[in-house]
């Protein structure tokens, strides 16, 4: 496999050891434990997130969405987003995109869909919406309504790399009826656990941008947002989706979201 630097650890690996994967290297264990020391609390979050996923998902088919845009997409973990969104509406289309090559490596787990359906997979770079949105052009109507995902990701990407305007450029793109959905990590609730977290990524040569509930909501600004609005991850529709194991064991620090493009 080409193209994977295991000399620092990334985020999709790690998110796949939380997971309990095999998809990772040393580096990534490592910090990955670095951040247990500092939180034991961190897989029950990875956990929190991938169900969200799913609940955002289900909700988005089921109110006639056909159509899924899913960047940071990280190592296969069943059930994947088009597997959740193709159960309740077989037609469904599903691009995937994600920037670590061992996720490229991946793919073919993440292609099986249904007949009627399409999914397919993308190599590129959040801090490259163009490209995503060339290469989603292939797969998508994109004058029809897209789910924008973009979930456990935004925390890796800081102001200086512009992220409101990434989320803004990608919208933008897509057509009224589109729908954005969006966790994000916080230092609301843990801040010195956070401030510690962060320097020792930043080490490490990863970037943690943790960001407040009104600096997160800003991200949805011009969007109408899907009740409850912006909530502690578990705390969104939760009957669309079975408990995290450990998820009410203290505030889970992070905010998570869907909006809609008028």
């Amino acid at each position: 496999m080409t193209g994977i630097d295991t000399s620092k650890p990334h985020p999709a690996r790690m998110y796949d050891w939380y997971l309990g994967g095999k998809d990772n290297y040393p580096v990534d264990e490592e910090m990955g434990r670095q951040m247990l020391a500092l939180d034991p609390r961190v897989p029950v979050m990875a956990r929190v997130n991938r169900a969200f996923m799913h609940r955002a998902t289900r909700w988005l088919a089921a109110n006639g969405v056909r159509q899924f845009l899913d960047i940071g997409t990280g190592i296969p973990t069943e059930p994947n987003l088009h597997q959740v969104a193709q159960a309740v509406a077989p037609d469904a289309r599903v691009v995937y995109c994600d920037n670590d090559p061992i996720v490229l490596a991946h793919a073919e787990a993440l292609l099986r869909g249904t007949p009627e359906g399409v999914t397919e997979y993308l190599q590129a770079d959040v801090r490259d919406p163009a490209t995503i949105i060339d290469g989603a052009r292939k797969v998508l109507d994109l004058s029809r309504p897209v789910a924008l995902s973009l979930v456990a990701l935004l925390h890796f990407v800081p102001d200086e790399d512009g992220a409101h305007e990434l989320v803004s450029e990608l919208l933008s793109a897509l057509p009224s009826g589109s729908y954005l959905m969006m966790t994000h990590a916080t230092a609301d609730f843990t801040p010195e656990e956070s401030a510690a977290a962060t320097e020792q990524l930043r080490a490490a040569g990863v970037t943690l941008a943790l960001r407040s509930r009104e600096a997160f909501s800003g991200f949805f600004d011009g969007l109408d947002l899907v009740e409850p609005g912006v909530v502690v991850v578990p705390e969104w529709r939760p009957e669309l989706g079975e408990p995290v194991p450990g998820q009410d064991d203290g505030v889970i620090p992070g905010y998570g979201a869907v909006g809609r493009k008028a």
